[in-house]
């Protein structure tokens, strides 16, 4: 169960004990997601590449020893919180990162502050890590529900679509998701008719989707994730949703296009921070990313956001001088800005959100789409202070304690 996968980045000896790590002076990053279920290929493995990556990127600049630990937390906070433990208590972990599943990633941003030690988050959604569960040890990277939910909610909702049914993850992250798309649609003067929520990695959507066909509203919103909204889509494909209904997506990301199909897909539209065709550096690092990794698959925005987390990490454990006082760390981190190869411009502001811009996306065509990974075309550029909740908002503790 808590069975460990390890990459290192350096020779290191395999018979390591905390100890000795300290002694020999190895920083040990652990990335903790989902392996086996329903986020395994929007996360899983492909985040490992990624940070491994980074180490390997960060030993051109330092000579700091840096291991990757990887574990599969099965998306149950119960699993997630032990591993963390055993990974700060006995393995030397200093930092963990990625943990998609908010539930989880609550749990380990908890027992992170308990312990002096940092969480960045890339796959873990809710916009609650910044606000109330907010902590000195966190930082926010990639995406919030709060992003997700406003930005593509307003959107929709000022294009006409003012009635609404939801159909929800039925977890911490699904909630939130739909409060905040909730909370877009009502300020934009529409109405929520209902909501319903599924199990998480559910393999019958039909009961679903019904209800929301027969709310009679002119959307009906997903607000799950990963394989849950593909095979969401999937299915209310088999119910001709969409011709008389409009479906939204509000997570929506690389692998879910070929899982789909692009003629499936064609035309959804997507809020992303990374695309992997953006520019020059971002084509660049993503065909290394893809050489290294065994699927072959080009990264998403949330694997790319732990390559960009982890450096920063990385490069902020050098002004400290050491991983031991992670809130030195986390501070730092928030003192000094980035221009990051993958985000562009990052700051991190004091609730622990990283700040970036996000990209509005809409998948192409079949006749659009030149090569396999060739699916998103930018349709327009949401710049940090739109793209995030603001500052006073959230009521994070460490905000308002100060203000």
């Amino acid at each position: 169960m808590l069975k460990l996968a390890t990459i290192s980045a350096v020779l290191v000896s395999m018979m390591w004990s905390p100890a000795g790590a300290e002694i020999n002076g190895v920083l040990r990053i652990g990335v903790l997601n989902d392996m086996s279920s329903v986020y395994a290929d929007f996360q899983g493995q492909g985040s490992v590449v990624a940070a491994q990556l980074a180490v390997e990127d960060f030993a051109k600049l330092s000579k700091r020893k840096v291991e990757i630990l990887s574990a599969d937390h099965q998306n149950k906070p119960d699993i997630g919180a032990a591993i963390a433990r055993r990974w700060f208590d006995v393995d030397g972990v200093d930092m963990i990162i990625d943990v998609p599943n908010s539930a989880v990633a609550f749990a380990v941003s908890d027992i992170a502050r308990d312990k002096n030690k940092v969480f960045i988050g890339s796959g873990a959604g809710s916009s609650l890590l910044t606000g109330a569960k907010c902590s000195p040890n966190t930082v926010h990277w990639t995406y919030d529900t709060w992003a997700m939910g406003h930005g593509l909610a307003r959107g929709v909702a000022q294009q006409g679509g003012k009635t609404w049914f939801f159909i929800t993850a039925d977890y911490a992250f699904g909630q939130d998701l739909e409060k905040q798309a909730t909370d877009a649609v009502l300020a934009d003067g529409g109405q929520v008719l209902g909501s319903v929520r599924h199990p998480l990695g559910t393999n019958d959507y039909s009961s679903f989707l019904l209800q929301a066909q027969s709310s009679g509203a002119q959307v009906m919103a997903l607000a799950n994730a990963g394989g849950d909204t593909v095979n969401s889509i999937k299915q209310a494909a088999e119910f001709n949703i969409g011709a008389e209904q409009k479906l939204v997506a509000l997570i929506f990301d690389l692998q879910s296009v070929p899982a789909l199909g692009l003629k499936a897909a064609q035309g959804i539209t997507a809020l992303n921070a990374f695309y992997w065709d953006m520019n020059d550096q971002t084509r660049a690092w993503s065909r290394r990313y893809q050489a290294h990794y065994e699927k072959k698959q080009m990264p998403n925005h949330m694997q790319a956001g732990v390559y960009s987390g982890a450096m920063d990490y990385l490069e902020a454990v050098e002004k400290v001088g050491s991983p031991t006082d992670g809130r030195a760390v986390v501070a730092a981190m928030k003192a000094t800005p980035i221009d990051d190869i993958l985000f562009g411009h990052v700051s991190v502001r004091e609730d622990g959100r990283a700040l970036h811009s996000m990209y509005l996306l809409q998948v192409k065509t079949p006749a659009e789409s030149k090569e396999e990974w060739d699916v998103f075309k930018v349709m327009g550029t949401v710049p940090p202070d739109q793209a995030f909740r603001p500052l006073h908002d959230g009521g994070c503790p460490l905000v308002t304690d100060r203000n």
